[in-house]
């Protein structure tokens, strides 16, 4: 007779981030419901301030609908659009390559750094001093700081302010993340961050926020978020409708409260995944040496990968892929998007290979070590 499967440990559970805060986070929502300001209100703006001091001195923020809108929108105050090109990567969630089209730029599609599956800073420097030819002219550069890990940004940033090109930071995976001492998501132009609910820092419900040091731009946002209102009903500028919902900010400010409690949680869970890995076929993620990694995702890479996870699966642990099919492979994008000179290769391969282990900050001890003890069993 066979042994029962254990239950099932999620790979990701937003849930279980709602009942560590419960009582703070319903009483939030009271606050916010017992005011009847449900839009662009005090708790909107308290979470602006609150999430820009945790960034760090001199940053401002603005909330938004979601991490799409926040990227579109760094875009539009900073003028990009039609006639221009955006160079990011492809391996990354679709949401960075649609924010590029939304406001009509043309998206340039680069590899990545096998390693730790950031932008390679050689083909953006590569392609900035060579761009391709018949594209218009790249007018920024989107760098994806994915699975809680800072990309290389040193000589992107070296790279872009001598083309005079911002960057904008997609920190939608790193709430917390550093590179060099310095958050990310400070170190750019501007940057967006997701506030989606299995997020480092998550909503319940969609959400978004931008962040900048430059007062003038996050101002102009702030317009813009709203159909470019700068007094009531009328319109400065073209904008969109891109707001962050009261109870979402009343909510997103008691999670920023165990944001860095829950970030050395995970860095704690990824140390024991690495311990349980030692000496088997799976080796660890790689950590950049200059970087605080904040593990939004503890992924593991294998051209066994059915196989690992079928094995996993059996003794009651879930699994995901991120991603399993890069965007420049995507019917939507296939065939009609540019890619860098190196085609992307490498993010290719890596798609055939990736997936992640459970990780957030509430897994139990004993759901680490049973996790743990299925890991070790995989070198057997």
């Amino acid at each position: 007779m066979n042994a029962p499967i254990p239950a099932m440990i999620p790979q990701a559970d937003p849930g279980a981030g709602y009942r560590a805060q419960k009582e703070e986070i319903d009483a939030a929502v009271r606050r916010a419901l017992d005011s009847g300001w449900y839009i662009l209100g005090k708790e909107g703006a308290a979470f602006e301030q609150e999430f820009a001091a945790w960034l760090g001195v001199g940053q401002h923020a603005v909330g938004c609908a979601n991490g799409t809108d926040a990227l579109a929108l760094i875009l539009r105050g900073l003028g990009i659009g039609p006639g221009m090109t955006v160079a990011t990567v492809s391996h990354t969630a679709v949401a960075t390559v649609a924010a590029v089209e939304m406001v009509g730029a043309t998206p340039l599609l680069l590899d990545i750094d096998p390693d730790t599956y950031t932008m390679d800073a050689d083909e953006l420097v590569s392609v900035l001093d060579h761009p391709p030819p018949g594209l218009p002219p790249i007018a920024a550069v989107i760098p994806v700081h994915i699975y809680g890990q800072a990309c290389d940004l040193g000589p992107m940033l070296e790279a872009t302010r001598a083309k005079g090109i911002p960057l904008i930071e997609d920190c939608a995976q790193c709430h917390g993340a550093s590179l060099d001492g310095a958050r990310l998501g400070t170190l750019g132009t501007a940057a967006a961050f997701s506030l989606y609910p299995t997020k480092n820092l998550g909503a319940l419900g969609d959400g978004g926020v931008l962040a900048t040091a430059d007062a003038g731009l996050a101002e102009r946002i702030a317009a813009i978020r709203q159909y470019g209102w700068r007094e009531r009903y009328v319109s400065a500028m073209v904008g969109v409708n891109s707001r962050l919902d009261e109870v979402q900010a009343a909510i997103l400010r008691v999670k920023l409260t165990a944001l860095d409690a829950g970030n050395a949680r995970r860095g704690a869970i990824a140390a024991a995944y690495d311990s349980a890995l030692a000496g088997g076929p799976l080796a660890p993620p790689v950590r950049r040496a200059s970087a605080e990694h904040v593990f939004h995702q503890y992924v593991l890479r294998t051209p066994e990968r059915a196989a690992m996870q079928a094995a996993l699966k059996a003794q009651g642990i879930g699994t995901g892929i991120h991603y399993p099919v890069p965007v420049h492979l995507q019917p939507a994008y296939r065939d009609r998007t540019p890619l860098g000179p190196a085609g992307c290769a490498e993010t290719a391969a890596a798609a055939e290979e990736v997936f992640s282990l459970p990780m957030y900050p509430e897994l139990t001890d004993a759901q680490v070590e049973r996790i743990c003890t299925a890991l070790r069993g995989l070198a057997a």
